[in-house]
């Protein structure tokens, strides 16, 4: 791949077999960030596990501190009371059956999260085809299969995100916005890797933290030290 002098120029900031300290992390790929839009900063996470076996599986939810400075649309799935609670939370659609058939045929996707009450969880099963790939179907872990849809939605909207195994056993994750600044991109990178380690597999044998980069949309990947991480919780 072809990259340009901006990107080059950014490259040579970072030296790249150095294992940063997490706000030195922050604080360069700031400085490296070099797109005229406000770039979004994330978190690459390879862990010491393997998924494909469901007792090494990690999965889960976190409010990040200050958000990640991107409006998120929440479809709920819901009924009745819980319909009406939903609505009043602020839930960007909330439905059931003409939902699912939006969905399904007019290839209709303008939320990012998914949340559904227990009792409708048949109904959205009809979904798991086009919603799983694409890491929107609703789970119990990550708190979007509830009763309390008012708490669901407000936690997301500010600033819950989940995080789950790719199928090369590293997690990617948003972690904020270049605009945001060193001290906040650091609380919510620390408040990310606390829920990570604390979701440890027992299962787990060996390195847990395997290597950590963060980097902007556009820019190039920054290591972050994983055994100062380790050795703080």
């Amino acid at each position: 791949m072809k990259r340009g002098k901006k990107y080059k120029n950014s490259v040579a900031l970072v030296q790249q077999n150095m294992l940063y300290e997490a706000k030195e992390a922050m604080d360069l790929i700031i400085k490296t960030s070099f797109a005229k839009f406000d770039e979004t900063v994330e978190a690459h996470i390879r862990l010491g596990v393997d998924g494909r076996h469901a007792e090494q599986q990690v999965r889960g939810a976190v409010v990040l501190p200050n958000g990640t400075g991107k409006t998120i649309k929440v479809l709920v799935f819901a009924k009745a009371d819980k319909a009406k609670d939903a609505e009043e939370a602020g839930a960007d659609y909330v439905g059931a059956e003409d939902m699912v058939s939006k969905i399904q045929n007019e290839n209709w996707f303008d939320f990012n999260v998914v949340v559904a009450t227990p009792d409708m969880m048949g109904l959205v099963g009809r979904l798991g085809k086009v919603l799983g790939p694409k890491g929107l179907m609703p789970n119990p872990k990550a708190g979007t299969v509830t009763t309390d849809v008012k708490k669901a939605i407000e936690d997301i909207k500010a600033g819950k995100i989940e995080y789950r195994l790719d199928k090369t056993n590293i997690i990617h994750v948003p972690l904020g916005k270049v605009s945001f600044g060193v001290e906040k991109l650091n609380e919510n990178f620390g408040t990310l890797m606390a829920a990570i380690i604390k979701a440890k597999p027992s299962a787990a044998k060996g390195t847990y933290l395997k290597s950590i980069s963060v980097s902007t949309t556009m820019g190039p990947g920054v290591k972050v030290n994983p055994l100062r991480l380790s050795e703080n919780n």
